[in-house]
């Protein structure tokens, strides 16, 4: 559904994008992560039909940029963090608008209305105000809008920030829903336990895609030497952890929670250092978490 070969997107001298390559099959829901700037939200608005790629070649649903980007638009739905309701406007009257922008026919657009609202199980008037409604509702009725023309291919700019957990939970469970009736998710997402559930993900850095590949593929790949838990027996001394410090590259020991997670890179040296650290916190192995691959690859990288 997503073909993207060699795309690069510059501002003048700025590159945002260099070189980048992928593709997304029918019913993916693929993830798309990076820190702010690393050039997502630029490679999203290519794909939408919004920005002509400076070089390389991009086909969404067969149709590429030399077919006209109104051809891309009709085929893709798009819902953003902000901006994707008319706040001051009723429910009904954003669906009405945004089926207008559509050029959707009134019996067709009634009964499609009718089947995502109870999709999204909206159970409001639909004379209720958008800012009256609660975040995960608005987000629900912000998907139903990118999808009222039925496309293929939804993206999904950080759909759920700001939203509750429970909230979130339920919007995946829509996009699960959305994967199963064929249709293809490109997501992006500040949440790691969210991007768990994509089939593949790729990480972007500096405008390139650092790596791509299952989620427990990642994890696989990043740590082949595993990862270690650390919880402190007491109040942890500033200089066990300027010690723990100086063994980097070896490995890195980032916070997390309350404990620590030990990255490791070089076996022999955490063999060695083991002794010591036992001084002042507990070891144990720990599966890995997207989170740990996203410090290690991403921010990592940039520290």
């Amino acid at each position: 559904m997503i073909e993207v070969h060699d795309l690069s997107v510059r501002f003048g001298d700025f590159t945002a994008v260099r070189n980048v390559s992928f593709s997304v099959s029918p019913g993916e829901v693929f993830g798309f992560l990076g820190a702010n700037g690393a050039g997502k939200t630029t490679t999203i608005r290519v794909l939408c039909g919004l920005l002509p790629p400076t070089t390389g070649h991009v086909s969404i649903d067969g149709v590429g940029y030399d077919g006209g980007s109104d051809r891309i638009k009709a085929r893709v739905g798009y819902m953003s963090q902000k901006f994707t309701l008319y706040e001051d406007l009723t429910v009904e009257e954003n669906l009405d608008f945004v089926a207008s922008l559509r050029k959707l026919p009134r019996a067709s657009y009634r009964a499609r209305r009718q089947q995502l609202l109870e999709f999204i199980s909206f159970r409001r008037p639909l004379s209720t105000p958008v800012r009256s409604l609660p975040g995960g509702i608005r987000q629900q009725v912000s998907l139903a809008a990118a999808v009222l023309h039925d496309p293929d291919i939804v993206f999904l700019d950080e759909p759920t920030a700001g939203v509750a957990p429970a909230a979130r939970a339920r919007f995946w469970a829509l996009i699960r829903q959305l994967a199963d009736a064929g249709k293809t998710v490109f997501v992006t997402t500040h949440y790691m336990d969210e991007a768990e559930q994509c089939g593949r993900i790729a990480l972007m850095r500096a405008g390139e895609i650092i790596a791509m590949d299952s989620p427990a593929a990642l994890k696989l790949a990043t740590f082949p030497h595993g990862v270690f838990e650390l919880t402190p027996e007491g109040p942890v001394q500033a200089a066990l952890l300027a010690r723990l410090d100086e063994q980097a590259p070896a490995f890195t020991v980032q916070p997390y929670g309350r404990r620590f997670h030990a990255l490791v890179r070089d076996p022999a040296a955490w063999r060695a250092a083991q002794a010591w650290i036992e001084t002042g916190f507990t070891i144990r192995p720990v599966a890995p978490s997207l989170e740990d691959v996203f410090i290690e690859r991403i921010e990592g990288r940039e520290r």
